[in-house]
Formats: C-alpha cells, structure tokens, sequence
C-alpha cells in the first residue's frame, strides 16, 4: 500500500506542474496563512511568557479566527473560483461557506473554553496551539479536491482532536474518551486509505475530477469499484459518527471537556460532511448505484438508533451526543437521492450544516454554563433553571426546540430543505425516506421537550436557587447563537442564500 500511495504522490505531482515552484495564489492561500500566523505567535507567547500572561492567549487566538475570516469574505466578493495544482485545491463558494462555518465555530469553541481549561498545570498555549492546528485542516479539507490532500486534511484535523479529548490527564473518563476515539479513528483511516488505494489503482489518479471521470463510465458491475466506495465513505461515516460507526461518540463527548466536546460535535463533524460532498459530488458523480443505497441505509439506521437512545439517557451531554448521532443520520439524508436530487440535495446538506452548528453550539454553552454552578450534567440538575437563571433557561428551550425542527426556530428550515429535497427526488425510496425523517423528528422532540420540562416544570434541586456567574466569554458565545438560530429561522433566506451559493459546487468542480 505504502508503494501505491508513494506512486500516487508523484502522479499528482506530476500533474499539478512544476513540482518544485508551483504557482500559487496567496490570496485564495490567505484564511490557511492567517490561521499559520495565528497558530505560530500563540506558540512563541505560550513560550516566552510567564503562566500570569496566560490570559493572552484565548484573545490571540480568537482574533486569529476572525482575522481568517476577513479573505475568506475578500475572496466571496470577488466572486472568482480559484484552481491551483492541476485541480487539486479549489477554492469556489462552497470551500468559502465551509470555512466561514469552521472560523466561526472554532472562534465561539475558543469563547467557550476561555475559563474552562485553565486547570492546574494543564497549559493553555498547547490548548490552543491544537485548536488552531485542527481547524488549519478544516480549511484545508473545504478546498481538497484530491485524495491525498484530502487524507492530509483529515490527519491535521483529526490527531490534535485526538489530544484535546484526553485533555484533563488526570481523569480516567477524559483518558478514556481520547483512547477510544483514536483507536476507532486510526482503524478508519486504515479502511479509508485502503478504499484510495483501490480508487487509484483503478483510474490511475488521485485527483477527484478525473477518477468521476473515470468511475462514471465503468461497468456497475465490477465489484473493486464498489469496495472502493463503500470503504472510502465507510472511513468518513466515522468522521461523522454515522451508526455503527458512531460507538466511539457518547463516551468521548462525555468524558472530554465540554468545548472540545461542542467542537467535535460541530466542526469535525461538518468537516467529515464536507469530505463526503466532495466525493460524492465529484469522485462518484454517475455511480449513484453504490452510493445512494449505501446513503439511505447509513440515514435511516443513524436518525432512528440515535433518537431511540437518546430517549434513555440522564445525562444532559450523553443525551446530545446521542443527538449528534440522529442529527448526522438526518444530514446525511439529502445524499441518499442524490442522483434524482442533485444540486438540491448539496443545498439541502450545506443548509443543515450551517443551522446545526449555531444551536447544537449554543445548546453545549448553555450546558457549560449551569454545570459551572451544578458541578453536574445530569439532566435533573436542570431542574427549575427558569427561577434562577431565566436567560439560560430561556437559551436552552430555543436550542432544543430548534434541534427538534419547531418553527420559528432555525431547526425548521433544516428539516424543511431535507423534506424538500427527498420529495423533489420524486422516488419512493426518496419518498419513504421522508417519512423516516418524520417519524424521527417526532421521536427526538420527546427528550429535547424533556430536558425543557426539567427547566420550566420541576423544582431547584437541594432548593439551591443561586444565580449563575456567566463569565462574558460564554454571554457572547451564547449570543451570537441564540441571534443566528433565531434570525435562521424568522428569516430562512439569509441561510438558504448560502446553501445556494455552496450548491453550486458540481457546477465549478474542475
């Protein structure tokens, strides 16, 4: 295999020109340089500073974020998609969506952890040095357009993810969380890699473009085809945490601090999103034969398990783990007709993506926020929230009811562009799917109007009804969630515009 892939790097280097000079565009380069920069002086300052200026470093590296953010909005004015190395990155409106998604989550994930991770000699600069380090391939993985740079991404993205959930090293659940989630993302990869391989041995190269090319005029019927898709999309159904690949999710969100926990439960999973869409979009456009089957049991299997255990679980961050898990099967629905569908299943997908991470964002800060005064994430410790910490009680019951899909809230317009997208396939396995999207929803409303009966209905546990201090980190974390839920939701043409604009990506795919 290591033969293979050694000769598949110097096919695409072939390809992509000059290997030793190759033209680049630094202002498409930008947001990535930006995020180097910011990740570089947060190491010099963790180094060359006392622990008393720790304080720093949340603030460099937030700024950092929104400083990646300003190309990323420079490169959508100018409204021109960028190809570089032959094809092999592009930088179109779906990469630049994409990456806004990621800056932003990993920007208010920075707000989250800003009072959360200062532990004894737990030091913050490695924190943040990792963070920086993941969302680098994030943004890397939104503009891949071959397999070697999309693999690259997943390994930066994913190995400081694997540190950041063993992050409290003297707690066996945070130890455990970090093992298991790499011993699961390691076996993966293997699968992953294995299925590029069988891709490259078939069509001869590791750009995307060609090996669509390549494997939309092949015989269905050959079977390395068919392993080489499954296995390949089998190693990004973990990514994100598609039943049964999803084992490693619960115990990791649960045991690895609450930020990283909102950040793998919203970034990475929408970076293994993105993946997805690439290859599906590209790589396997006109082999909807292997795909959409495998799409639709993936969907129908991950909503249902993930609702049906979600409804038993007492522990608030186990219960939106589980959560996380139905809301992937409901994502990865659109992909199931993708054939019938097409740009509006992307749309679909993309639209989900954006709603998603706004109030599963603002439903772990609400979560991070009463655990500061509870010390616990039971769901009974939620108990009365409304008589001492109004604004959170308030907060939450928008997150959850926007989760379950309750109009005005942004969740409908989620579930809406899926139902949309299903039915417009006009296929009974497209039309039975929608009715598996119902029943789920319906499902998942049960424990998210839990949690809210907890809030508004029964009383303060240990009749303790001290005010919650909520550090200013987390009120604008909080903020910034409850607006774009809101506003998603009131107003659904400020988030189907950027669906829109990202579903153009079969359109511009070189």
């Amino acid at each position: 295999m290591t033969a293979v892939l050694g000769s598949a790097l110097m096919t695409a280097a072939s390809e992509a020109g000059d290997f030793v000079s190759p033209a680049l565009d630094y202002h498409a380069f930008a947001p990535e340089i930006v995020i180097v920069g910011t990740l570089v002086l947060v190491l010099l300052v963790d180094l060359f500073t006392d622990e008393e200026n720790a304080w720093a470093l949340p603030s460099l590296a937030g700024i950092g974020m929104l400083a990646a953010l300003v190309p990323v909005i420079t490169l959508a004015l100018d409204g021109q998609d960028r190809v570089m190395f032959g094809g092999a990155y592009v930088v179109d409106d779906f990469s630049l969506v994409m990456k806004a998604l990621f800056l932003i989550a990993g920007y208010i994930v920075i707000q989250l952890s800003t009072n959360e991770i200062a532990e004894g000699d737990y030091h913050e600069g490695e924190y943040y040095v990792l963070m920086l380090a993941s969302v680098l391939g994030m943004l890397i993985m939104a503009s891949a357009r071959d397999l070697i740079s999309v693999f690259v991404a997943l390994e930066l993205l994913s190995i400081p993810a694997y540190m950041l959930a063993a992050w409290r090293k003297r707690d066996f659940k945070s130890n455990e969380a970090g093992l298991k989630y790499y011993m699961m993302g390691v076996f993966a990869s293997a699968i992953m890699l294995y299925g590029m391989s069988l891709l490259y041995g078939k069509t001869g190269s590791t750009k995307l473009s060609d090996i669509g090319a390549a494997l939309g005029g092949a015989p269905s019927s050959e079977p390395v085809i068919t392993l080489a898709i499954v296995f390949v999309l089998v190693g990004f159904a973990f990514k994100v945490s598609a039943v049964p690949f999803h084992t490693w999710a619960p115990d990791t969100y649960e045991g690895a601090p609450t930020p990283i926990t909102a950040y793998l439960a919203v970034a990475s999973k929408a970076a293994g999103f993105v993946a997805m869409i690439n290859l599906v979009f590209i790589a396997f456009l006109g082999r909807e034969d292997v795909v959409e089957p495998l799409m639709w049991v993936l969907a129908a299997i991950t909503m249902t398990v993930g609702n049906l255990i979600a409804l038993r679980q007492t522990n608030v961050v186990r219960m939106l783990a589980y959560s996380s898990v139905a809301q992937a099967g409901f994502m990865i629905a659109p992909l199931a007709v993708v054939g019938d569908a097409g740009e509006e299943a992307l749309t679909a997908l993309v639209t989900y993506l954006l709603i998603y991470g706004a109030m599963n964002l603002g439903a772990f800060a609400v979560v991070i926020a009463v655990s500061r005064k509870t010390g616990s994430a039971e769901i009974s410790s939620f108990g009365g929230l409304f008589e001492y910490a109004p604004g959170l009680a308030v907060a939450m019951t928008i997150f959850l009811f926007s989760l379950a899909g309750i109009p005005p809230l942004g969740g409908w317009v989620a579930k809406f562009v899926v139902f949309r997208s299903l039915l417009s396939a006009e296929t009974v396995s497209g039309a039975v799917l929608a009715v598996v999207v119902a029943v789920n929803s319906v499902i998942a409303l049960y424990y998210y109007a839990n949690v809210a009966r907890q809030m508004w209905m029964q009383p303060v546990p240990d009749d303790d009804r001290t005010p919650v201090r909520v550090p200013f980190a987390i009120q604008s974390a909080l903020v910034l969630t409850v607006v774009a839920t809101l506003a998603f939701g009131v107003f659904p043409q400020m988030v189907t515009r950027f669906g829109d604009m990202a579903g153009q990506l079969a359109a511009v795919a070189p």
